[in-house]
């Protein structure tokens, strides 16, 4: 929503009902603090992964450092989402690398091609934890979403944010992008902002890509071999990704965005040049397996973040599952 970014004449016409969203969830998050309504507390310690603004902040790629970051400390760590987007039969679902992306959802089963760690999805997170914690030994949950899943209690909170997007204008849905207001911010443990730095940033996270990888034959290409290309994006912030290709000298002839979780089908590739590269994301790519043709590519990204305070923000997490061990 483009007037979400800016105090439009829209925006303020929609505050009346940002003012309901405001009440009902400020009431809502009164009664979980005062044990009116009744949460969920994990025999294990849960670390939520979320975002105050909703859509295209960065949220996935941070999951995976989290896993990556925790394992090499001699964590076992587990994974639940919601599974936005997904299709299953039945809940709660155990996802794996070779899971349908359209039963599962593409960014759960994209964590668990990255990291191998167990993931399991459902709308319910506490069945989500109860099933990965049948099926699997976990020192720490990471839930990706959730900072406004109140029924879950947490041990620890790290918000990621848009560096250029920032809090849009300020409002609270619909008038603007935000779930909360930004003094929810006070109350996290760490805030990383994708990209660059601002005014709320403690660290930075940098999406670095080196290479792209053919969908049919898995073969690794450098990116600056690729002189011309087509891309296409369905995440929540696609001309990140095109400007990012446009970066390392790709010379876009034609881009495609498509909104956050598409469904694809070879009737959406009809159109393009077959004789030119195609370019994708790798969680786009985890859906086109099946029909993927020779002449297409996607893109993986090095999640790097650094800082003194991301490096206490780990140790904070070890020393809380050590005292559960």
């Amino acid at each position: 929503m483009q007037f979400w970014y800016s105090r439009s004449w829209i925006a303020w016409l929609l505050c009346p009902f940002s003012l309901l969203f405001w009440l009902i969830t400020t009431v809502r998050r009164a009664l979980f603090r005062l044990n009116l309504l009744k949460s969920y507390r994990a025999p294990v310690p849960v670390v939520i992964v979320g975002n105050l603004s909703v859509g295209g902040n960065g949220k996935t790629p941070a999951v995976i450092w989290l896993v990556q970051e925790l394992t090499k400390c001699g964590l076992n760590v587990g994974v639940i989402s919601r599974g936005y987007g997904s299709k299953a039969k039945n809940y709660p679902l155990l996802v794996t690398p070779t899971s349908d992306p359209i039963e599962a959802g593409d960014e759960p089963v994209l964590i668990a091609a990255r990291t191998q760690a167990p993931v399991c999805i459902s709308p319910n997170r506490q069945q989500a934890i109860e099933c990965l914690l049948q099926h699997a030994k976990c020192d720490v949950i990471i839930s990706d979403d959730g900072l406004q899943h109140y029924k879950l209690q947490r041990d620890f909170e790290l918000v990621i944010m848009d560096a250029e997007r920032g809090l849009g204008n300020g409002f609270l849905l619909p008038s603007g992008p935000l779930r909360e207001l930004p003094s929810r911010l006070k109350n996290v443990d760490i805030i990383i902002t994708n990209g660059s730095e601002n005014q709320y940033s403690d660290a930075v996270m940098t999406l670095k890509p080196q290479y792209a990888v053919n969908l049919v034959i898995k073969a690794q290409r450098p990116l600056n071999e690729f002189s011309q290309a087509t891309a296409i994006a369905g995440i929540g912030n696609p001309p990140r990704f095109f400007t990012m290709l446009q970066q390392h000298g790709i010379q876009l002839m034609e881009t495609q965005a498509f909104q956050d979780h598409q469904s694809f089908s070879p009737e959406l590739f009809a159109k393009f040049d077959k004789n030119r590269p195609l370019l994708m994301t790798e969680k786009d790519a985890v859906k086109c397996m099946t029909f993927a043709e020779e002449h297409w590519w996607y893109v993986p990204v090095t999640t790097e973040i650094q800082g003194e305070k991301v490096q206490l923000f780990i140790q904070k997490i070890v020393q809380k599952c050590g005292q559960k061990m």
